[in-house]
């Protein structure tokens, strides 16, 4: 199982959404970077993925995006061999 990674906030639905995803694909562990708690995390994040907002998924070394992301690449099949890999 690839080794997922996700920035996120305290208080962000999208995140929640994005975790239980990930939960129900049988992934038992997610390294979270808390950027509300972490502002130096959350450059590392934007110069990373060029993006501000949360969550930001990384599945292995691939950026996923955001959660609208996520259930997109579920819906055409594409998260599971992402996972796997």
């Amino acid at each position: 199982m690839a080794k997922v990674l996700m920035y996120s906030t305290a208080v962000c639905p999208y995140c929640v959404r994005a975790e239980q995803l990930l939960t129900r694909k049988g992934v038992t562990e997610i390294e979270k970077v808390r950027v509300d708690l972490a502002p130096d995390r959350r450059d590392e994040m934007m110069q990373k993925t060029g993006r501000r907002t949360v969550p930001q998924i990384f599945i292995g070394e691939t950026h996923v995006g955001g959660c609208d992301d996520l259930y997109e690449l579920e819906r055409q099949g594409k998260l599971d061999p992402l996972l796997a890999a």
